[in-house]
């Protein structure tokens, strides 16, 4: 597993052409070829029989919602043209010399940032994957994405404004406008997203600004974005503007309305709807190609969560059993893990295809109708399974 790396010119040059190219350079080493590779001399790609005739993925667009075709994906990074988009509001265009970036509320001090100040702080560097707290099979879960991110740490800035007794929550405002509509007023209001104090004060977060090598993109959040390891996408607020401590629970939209999953369980022995922001990600793995290399075929796939170590993941055949498949040795903890199997013995016809992930605590990603029942289509995680027809 890779470490978060120190800043590095020449890394960021390589990292500019990586996600365009595929020729993805980790230090001295590149990924192995078996991993998610460009389709080799005479390998084919399989088509799933899932997948209707009128499923599109289109470029991106403003204000649009965007996702990969996730059987297309061939690279450790994702381009930052394709990296997946979910917009709320507005798409601030935020000039970066006249971008401020205050630290507000219970603190010691009241902070303010320019973009060049942020920039001259100790900068850090890690590799993150991430998926919308919305995504799932009627895209085939490509609301997802995975980037080197170049940033500053979180934790300095707020230990540096110092948090007051009895600060409970830390509020960070994005510049993405728009206007909600409550008890029949209409309002003026800002994307917004909160974070305990301990959550907030990880080591892991950061407020990016540079996204594979290049300025942060104006779609991802220009010049300035939250960054929250391990969550999902709706927690690393865009066009970060504001960064607020107060004492009591913050109940925006985005918090308290939206992006809240609910589901049946089991509370103290009593049957309940219970509701909950979506926040960590779960553990989850996806199969998202098959290829044909003359008699040999790869099932490849890739897996998220909030940067538990993963154990293992299998893929199972039809009614076969479970099969160990291999992790990308690139991966870190906090990045998706991408996962090849090689497929012995296919035959031609129908066949169904289904992976599972295990982290290191045991728990297992189980099939859809095991999971609690759920009315939101917030964070869907169960097996996905797929179908494919081989030829003779």
């Amino acid at each position: 597993m890779n470490q978060d790396r120190p800043e590095d010119p020449q890394r960021r040059k390589l990292l500019q052409g990586a996600a365009k190219t595929g020729a993805i350079a980790l230090g001295a080493t590149a990924i192995p070829g078996w991993m998610m590779p460009a389709l080799a001399q005479g390998e084919v790609e399989i088509p799933f029989s899932d997948v209707p005739d009128t499923f599109r993925v289109l470029p991106v667009r403003p204000g649009a919602t965007h996702f990969l075709d996730t059987s297309k994906i061939d690279s450790f990074y994702t381009d930052n043209d394709d990296f997946y988009l979910v917009q709320h509001y507005s798409q601030p265009d935020i000039d970066p010399a006249s971008y401020q970036l205050r630290v507000t509320g219970m603190v010691n001090r009241e902070l303010s940032f320019n973009l060049d100040q942020l920039r001259a702080r100790p900068n850090i560097q890690k590799d993150v994957g991430f998926e919308c707290g919305g995504n799932g099979g009627r895209m085939f879960h490509g609301l997802i994405g995975n980037a080197n991110w170049r940033g500053v740490s979180l934790r300095d800035i707020l230990q540096e404004a110092g948090i007051q007794p009895g600060a409970k929550e830390i509020v960070f405002f994005g510049g993405d406008a728009g206007e909600e509509e409550i008890r029949g007023r209409k309002v003026p209001t800002t994307f917004a997203r909160s974070l305990s104090i301990e959550d907030a004060m990880s080591e892991h977060n950061m407020l990016a600004f540079e996204m594979n090598g290049e300025p942060l993109p104006h779609f991802h959040g220009k010049p300035v974005r939250l960054l929250v390891p391990g969550w999902y996408g709706v927690a690393n607020v865009k066009w970060l503007t504001q960064i607020h401590v107060q004492d009591t629970r913050y109940m925006g939209r985005f918090m308290g309305r939206d992006y809240v999953t609910l589901k049946r369980e089991m509370v103290g022995g009593q049957e309940r709807w219970v509701e909950n922001s979506v926040t960590r990600m779960n553990l989850k793995s996806v199969i998202t190609r098959v290829t044909r290399n003359g008699s040999r075929h790869t099932v490849t796939g890739f897996v998220l969560n909030d940067g538990t170590p993963i154990r293992s993941i299998e893929v199972k055949i039809d009614d076969g059993p479970w099969q160990q498949a291999a992790i990308d040795p690139a991966s870190s903890q906090f990045t998706w893990k991408l996962f090849s199997f090689d497929w012995q013995g296919a035959t031609p016809g129908e066949h169904r295809l289904v992976s599972r992930v295990t982290d290191i605590n045991g728990k297992v990603q189980l099939p859809q109708d095991q999971l609690p029942e759920r009315v939101s289509y917030w964070e869907e995680f169960g097996q996905f399974p797929r179908t494919i027809t081989l030829g003779a």
